[in-house]
């Protein structure tokens, strides 16, 4: 059997562990930096959501989705957001905050880094570019392991790249993923090396449902359709022509401040006064029940759920976008 052709970096990191679920994926991760490098803290962005376990709702940084639970050894640092952080689209800025958090939080030595590529639950927001490569040099050299969570950007869905780290330039040391991976069956991995993997054979790890046959086989015909039919291109293609008529539509309509994203992972955020960006709260869910009404299903995100995630399946097409744009023309000239 032929493998498919984009999983080079599972060659690069070539153990693979199998769960059922982005949360059960960065849980595991976790527990391997800290096993891996004796040390408990992690740090993870403001505006991440990396799961809804016990575990995994430390690392997430939006108090939408946060239990009052003990966080668990977890910094959040600066989010490197080019719309609406402090520093801009400055990632040198925002690496410098990571560092001040290592210096004045923790022994020095930390476990690891984790961040989505491209924040999904949190906007569809990009993270400043040069970021990840600025950031993974300061938390190796405070003896951590860096963590790509690529559940949302994964397996081509941006189109310029079959991995979200890549837009960003660098290699981590573990990418965990799911969603994409099985296309709507519960499963997810989590893909390091040999040398971080051997931290588990200290004891017995074991995941009833993980890597089990249906879900194997479903996960392997993804992959195979996903190379055949080369939908990593048609996510650019049809990405990049969604995004230019968003930015027109943006010309038409004040309430967007801003558009954002690649590939099929797009982000719309609606503010009341593009000046300062002032979320626009009620209008965003008087236009998402709009949009629904007219057939257009369609995320919300962000702190204040003023953002529209428009993340459609693969197979979404120029008309199909074409019809999301005249519905969102259509609702919000109604505003």
């Amino acid at each position: 059997m032929r493998e498919p052709s984009s999983l080079s970096y599972i060659h690069l990191r070539n153990v693979v562990y199998f769960v059922n679920s982005g949360s059960e994926a960065n849980e595991l991760a976790m527990m391997m930096a800290r096993l891996y490098t004796g040390s408990l803290g992690m740090i993870s962005l403001r505006n991440a959501y990396h799961g809804g376990s016990s575990s995994t709702l430390g690392l997430t940084a939006l108090n939408t989705w946060k239990y009052p639970i003990p966080e668990g050894h977890v910094h959040h640092v600066m989010n490197p957001d080019p719309y609406r952080g402090a520093f801009g689209a400055d990632a040198a800025s925002y690496a410098n905050d990571v560092q001040d958090h290592i210096d004045y939080g923790t022994s020095g030595k930390v476990a690891g880094f984790i961040a989505e590529t491209m924040q999904g639950v949190g906007g569809a927001v990009e993270l400043a570019p040069g970021y990840l490569k600025l950031v993974y040099d300061i938390i190796h050299k405070a003896g951590g392991v860096c963590i790509a969570d690529e559940v949302q950007t994964g397996f081509g869905r941006t189109g310029s790249h079959y991995w979200g780290f890549e837009t960003q330039g660098v290699i981590p040391d573990i990418v965990t993923m799911a969603k994409g991976i099985g296309n709507g069956l519960p499963l997810g991995a989590v893909v390091t090396t040999p040398e971080i993997a051997s931290v588990l054979a200290q004891k017995i790890q074991f995941n009833t449902f993980g890597g089990n046959p249906v879900c194997s086989a479903g996960g392997l015909a993804v992959l195979r359709v996903l190379d055949k039919e080369k939908r990593q291109a048609h996510c650019a293609d049809v990405g990049s022509h969604l995004l230019e008529r968003l930015r027109f539509l943006m010309e038409r309509h004040d309430i967007i401040g801003n558009v954002r994203g690649r590939g099929l992972m797009v982000g719309i955020e609606l503010v009341t006064d593009r000046d300062n960006k002032t979320p626009a709260k009620a209008e965003t869910a008087v236009v998402f029940e709009k949009l629904r009404e007219l057939g257009v299903l369609v995320g919300k995100g962000g702190l204040h759920g003023n953002v529209f995630r428009i993340k459609p399946p693969m197979c979404f097409s120029k008309d199909d976008a074409d019809f999301l744009v005249d519905a969102l023309d259509y609702s919000l000239s109604k505003l």
